[in-house]
């Protein structure tokens, strides 16, 4: 395996730097709390692995060289992230009392997390263009994927669990109703901008 620290470095960069999947586990740590946003947290960690695993397929390699195939991710991609935009500017300001009462289901925030990885950029062009950089042909290639892979996908989980942490100790303000509305909206305005920022880009 090549380089594994640097490798370590540049996936810790990449899922740490602000996107569209640490705005969802924002969102839902401060409507619904830690536990609340964990199963979110893994399906953005299990959308990982999935790109993961196209990226080694012959499906990445369509994705890789075929232009339409490309736009037709993008434009998708970018359909889904617009959505979720409007979708939080739209909604209420949520309340802390309200949080302790609707409890936020596990199994739609994990599909929302894969749905969302799926799509999202950052995580399709590291594993087609950044990730492939870091394997010794010379070597056994499942293993040195499958560990290389589930590295990045832990750390998914680190640190998406410290920006909720995080989330937490800031919803003393974020919680109120001016202070929610104002976050719902700049999260929805993210998502959109990062949709616009997608459907334009090139390869």
């Amino acid at each position: 395996m090549k380089l594994y620290p640097l490798f370590v470095l540049m996936a810790t960069a990449t899922v740490f730097s602000p996107g569209p999947g640490v705005v969802m586990t924002l969102t839902n740590a401060l409507r619904y709390g830690l536990r609340g946003s964990i199963g979110g947290i893994l399906g953005i960690a299990c959308g990982a692995l999935l790109v993961a695993l196209i990226s080694a397929t012959s499906l990445g390699v369509v994705l890789a060289t075929s232009a339409l195939a490309f736009t037709a991710l993008k434009f998708a991609g970018a359909a889904y992230l617009v959505y979720l935009g409007i979708r939080l500017w739209r909604a209420p300001a949520f309340q802390f009392a309200e949080q302790l009462a609707q409890p936020a289901g596990f199994g739609r925030r994990f599909a929302e997390g894969i749905s969302l990885q799926l799509t999202n950029p950052k995580a399709i062009f590291f594993f087609l263009s950044v990730f492939p950089q870091f394997i010794d042909a010379s070597a056994h290639y499942a293993a040195q994927f499958s560990a290389l892979v589930l590295t990045y996908a832990a750390l998914v989980v680190l640190i998406h669990c410290l920006y909720a942490l995080f989330a937490q100790r800031a919803r003393g303000w974020l919680v109120s109703e001016r202070g929610g509305r104002l976050f719902n909206r700049a999260g929805g305005a993210t998502f959109v901008c990062f949709g616009a920022l997608l459907a334009t880009a090139r390869r």
